[in-house]
């Protein structure tokens, strides 16, 4: 009997994830001019990161970092607007974690985070994430006018051009993947994807959601459609290191 994919719901992460991702997202974030009403980030090169649980948390870890700097403006602004910031029983130093969890709770279309089973929960993360949950109603109401402010369908209208562009071309790449043999044949990853519901087809111009196709000249690369790419980071044979994202 075939299991049917399922689309995989934004629940949020583990806390340790915010905590490493606001590490990142401190040492790369845009610094503003002292004399303009900005959000400050304090010193947080103390704060070691937690230890990440394997490849796939480490990918999201600095994934939810770079997507709060590509928003950092909007996300600053978010906050001043909805008088969210400044908190004074939120320290600077908990700035960088303010906006990566901001940028996550939008992205949940401010939605309640999922609690996570034996999760190592982090005070600083419950802190912050109750604290912008009570104030939800208002940001989404900032994160509104802003988007009438500046005239945007969605949060990417924010992004200069050049770098919409580049996502776009990007988003609409084919997904590839190594098959580690050591770990593991390409029958068995053939009835495995099966089992799950996806369909081999000759080439990428038969796609049709879940579908995929064997590199025509290296038979160890699979080839999925660009719109799997996270259903397809949240399977066993991605988390079990069976497949290698190219």
């Amino acid at each position: 009997e075939k299991r049917t994919v399922t689309r995989i719901e934004k629940n949020g992460y583990p806390d340790y994830v915010y905590i490493n991702a606001a590490k990142i997202f401190q040492s790369i974030h845009t610094e503003k001019s002292e004399d303009r009403n900005v959000v400050r980030y304090g010193d947080i090169s103390d704060s070691p990161m937690m230890p990440f649980k394997d490849e796939h948390s480490r990918r999201v870890c600095y994934e939810l970092a770079f997507n709060a700097l590509k928003y950092q403006d909007l996300l600053e602004e978010m906050l001043l607007d909805s008088k969210t910031y400044p908190c004074y029983s939120i320290p600077d130093e908990l700035s960088s974690l303010l906006v990566v969890m901001l940028y996550d709770l939008q992205d949940r279309k401010f939605r309640k985070r999922k609690s996570f089973a034996e999760e190592e929960l982090v005070a600083e993360v419950q802190e912050i994430g109750h604290y912008l949950y009570r104030y939800k109603t208002k940001l989404a109401a900032a994160l509104a006018r802003c988007r009438i402010k500046y005239d945007a369908l969605s949060i990417e209208y924010f992004l200069p051009e050049t770098v919409w562009k580049q996502e776009q071309r990007a988003s609409a790449l084919p997904v590839c993947f190594w098959i580690n043999k050591f770990k593991i044949s390409l029958e068995d990853v053939i009835r495995d994807l099966e089992m799950k519901g996806f369909t081999k087809v000759e080439s990428v111009s038969d796609f049709d959601h879940y579908t995929y196709a064997v590199d025509q000249h290296c038979h160890d690369v699979l080839v999925f459609p660009s719109s799997l790419r996270e259903e397809l980071l949240n399977l066993d044979l991605f988390a079990d290191c069976k497949l290698l994202l190219q």
